[in-house]
């Protein structure tokens, strides 16, 4: 995650609960018509009490968001998949999950298995990115038809036994099966269609908005990259075809596109409304300490935090102490961890690994806890250097 503006940080968070449901991963048939036909076929049914409850939570408890200088559609992070073994090696699993960001949240949530997860940024656009998300996973039946409707695709005239395929080999099928104005078109429509039936108030800059998001990964394809206004992309910024084959510690593809059982698993959490993107603070005053207050209320604990690198500037802003305080007060075990990220290149963290610019780093929140109460921490540098969890 690229920098944030320091005055972002002002905003107060929000919280964004949700009635307890317990996800379970339900088998999927796979399509045996071109995803987009398949899609826009498909019947479209009104929205039950569930994604109304869904939709007003956010309309009530979401606030405004803040300037920032960055679409964020991609993460900039290509280490981002070399925690998973630490994650299992961990146990982490279950409980509440809360990230920032757009889509790498995914592979964390694929991952850990968490029963909620809360999508906590300070940018309106990310919650707007991640209803366009919801809509890809409402109306694919599979990740053949998500990555269809995400570029805009053609499919071949069947995806049925695509369960099985590589990553590798699905995104061969999407070098090959260049998309038309007509899939293009057709995946525009069945976004707006999906949007609109969620019943989150949007404004009609919201709604180009999301429509711009699309038309970007649409236009760039599998070459899109982070980006940001008035600056060009570092060189070292991953493409979304770099993200989607990024591999483990142990070699293995690893994003949530990579295998199906995941792919499933988030389009369930996704239909029972348990992915739930809200405009909110880590730092703030209300969001984090009021999910911490749904999360006792629910006998739940916090499983894992992905805060990207948003702890160095919460630091740099003078607000890493309400942060501290808030992460602190999560329910938690000893299997809670913060996943973050240290963008000081290749050779700069006894974790990095050789030919990355950036380096994941895990931390279990009891470790950060007793930090904080010791003596604190007197820089992001000094918090990426102290009691992380070795990764291999």
């Amino acid at each position: 995650m690229l920098p944030l503006p320091l005055r972002a940080y002002a905003l107060v968070g929000v919280l964004c609960a949700l009635c307890a449901l317990t996800p379970a991963v339900s088998a999927q048939r796979s399509a045996t018509r071109p995803a987009t036909q398949a899609a826009s076929s498909a019947a479209a049914t009104p929205p039950d009490d569930s994604i109304r409850d869904f939709a007003k939570l956010i309309a009530e408890l979401s606030e405004a968001g803040a300037y920032f200088d960055t679409d964020n559609l991609i993460s900039n992070e290509r280490s981002y998949l070399h925690v998973l073994g630490a994650l299992d090696r961990l146990k982490v699993r279950g409980g509440a999950y809360i990230g920032v960001g757009p889509d790498q949240n995914f592979s964390y949530i694929a991952r850990i298995r968490p029963r909620i997860a809360f999508i906590v940024d300070i940018r309106r656009d990310n919650m707007l990115q991640h209803l366009l998300f919801k809509a890809l996973f409402a109306r694919s039946r599979n990740r053949a038809e998500y990555l269809a409707l995400l570029l805009g695709t053609e499919m071949p005239a069947t995806t049925a036994n695509f369960s099985n395929r590589t990553i590798e080999q699905l995104i061969g099928l999407v070098d090959t099966s260049p998309g038309t104005t007509a899939t293009r078109r057709t995946a525009h429509r069945i976004v707006q269609t999906d949007v609109a039936r969620m019943g989150v108030p949007l404004s009609t800059q919201d709604l180009a908005t999301i429509e711009r998001f699309h038309r970007e990964f649409i236009d760039a394809g599998l070459e899109l990259r982070f980006t940001s206004i008035g600056r060009a992309p570092q060189w070292y910024y991953p493409t979304l075809r770099q993200l989607l084959v990024e591999r483990d510690l142990t070699g293995r593809t690893a994003s949530y596109l990579a295998n199906e059982a995941d792919f499933q698993f988030l389009k369930t959490m996704q239909q029972r409304n348990l992915i739930v993107p809200v405009v909110g603070d880590l730092s703030g005053a209300k969001a984090m300490g009021a999910i911490a207050q749904y999360m006792k209320a629910h006998g739940d604990k916090i499983s894992a935090i992905y805060a990207s690198n948003v702890e160095d500037y919460v630091m740099r802003g003078g607000g890493f102490g309400r942060y501290a305080r808030n992460v602190i007060a999560f329910p938690r075990d000893e299997r809670s961890v913060l996943i973050r990220s240290w963008f000081g290149g290749e050779g700069s963290h006894p974790e990095n690994v050789t030919g990355y610019h950036t380096t994941q780093l895990l931390q279990t929140v009891d470790d950060f806890a007793a930090d904080m109460k010791a003596t604190g921490y007197l820089s992001y540098r000094d918090l990426a250097n102290r009691h992380y969890v070795p990764l291999r």
